[in-house]
């Protein structure tokens, strides 16, 4: 395991000029131990690695921008969904502490995941040294080259302070993340205690447990009950929005006090190479994704 992420890391680090797909190919391999199947993807995988390549919606590119796409959710669904922005900045030390609330969350706009993401619940406890760092890697850092998610690479590179959400009695948000399939939501990712325990599971729209989960490794799902949130058919209805007209998309919500928040659109969840537990599930859910048309020089 750990030669296999030393030689992920070094072909990521060292590969960046060869061309996306032979790069691709390359990096799922080494990532899965499998040869990535282009010309009759089935896999979620492979399909999501088809996605990468072949299907380049310009809209992306803004739908990924977690400062920009805000105006684009506020039109699409409205404003109050909306995590309000304090201030944005070039770099870090264009920031005003001074400025800010107590609380509050630093971001960039191009990062995936938690990368650029730094929470704040005191800013006079906040080490600026640790952020610092932290925000300056990920403004440097580039998805587009790594992963080859081509959405990513015209991203204008900013930092941005939002509202700290409240949450009553937890110290980190529940993240629901809905997947969905040609427009229609699917399954719901629950994960709780990013921070301290994390797990993760999955429910279908009726909030009915689902025997797997994914897609990081080694996670296990929770030993609590989850309850069904009172608004789930509110949120499936904004992912079902938000989702039209893409093959696939992953929507981000956060629900705290019974309010819904918009969190991001991710659509290569985990690059593409994250794996379902039991792994029959990475089939199941690629039959969901309905490729468009598929040219016959595709190897």
């Amino acid at each position: 395991m750990r030669l296999k992420k030393t030689l992920s890391y070094l072909f990521r680090l060292l590969g960046k000029k060869i061309p996306d797909k032979v790069y691709i190919k390359i990096l799922f391999y080494i990532d899965n131990g499998v040869v990535l199947n282009l010309k009759n993807p089935t896999t979620f995988q492979e399909k999501i690695q088809w996605l990468k390549l072949y299907y380049k919606n310009p809209i992306y590119t803004l739908m990924v921008d977690k400062l920009e796409v805000k105006e684009y959710i506020a039109r699409q669904i409205g404003s109050q969904y909306v995590i309000p922005t304090i201030g944005v900045w070039n770099n870090f030390d264009e920031i005003n502490f001074d400025s800010l609330p107590d609380k509050f969350v630093l971001k960039t706009t191009h990062a995936g995941g938690s990368l650029g993401v730094v929470i704040c619940r005191n800013k006079y406890l906040l080490n600026k040294q640790i952020a610092r760092k932290r925000l300056t890697k990920s403004l440097k850092s580039d998805v587009s080259k790594i992963y080859r998610e081509w959405p990513y690479k015209d991203v204008n590179r900013k930092i941005f302070a939002e509202s700290l959400l409240d949450v009553p009695g937890e110290q980190d948000l529940i993240d629901y993340k809905i997947f969905c399939f040609n427009g229609e939501p699917k399954y719901i990712q629950v994960i709780k205690d990013r921070n301290t325990n994390e797990t993760i599971d999955f429910f279908d729209t009726a909030w009915v447990h689902q025997p797997f989960t994914g897609l990081t490794k080694n996670i296990l799902q929770s030993k609590t009950t989850i309850n069904k949130p009172q608004n789930l058919e509110t949120m499936l209805k904004i992912a079902k929005n938000l989702a039209k007209e893409t093959i696939f998309v992953r929507v981000d919500l956060y629900n705290t006090h019974n309010r819904i928040y918009f969190g991001e659109l991710t659509f290569y969840p985990a690059a593409g190479s994250g794996t379902f537990t039991p792994k029959e599930w990475n089939y199941s859910l690629g039959e969901l994704i309905k490729l468009p048309a598929r040219t016959n020089n595709i190897k």
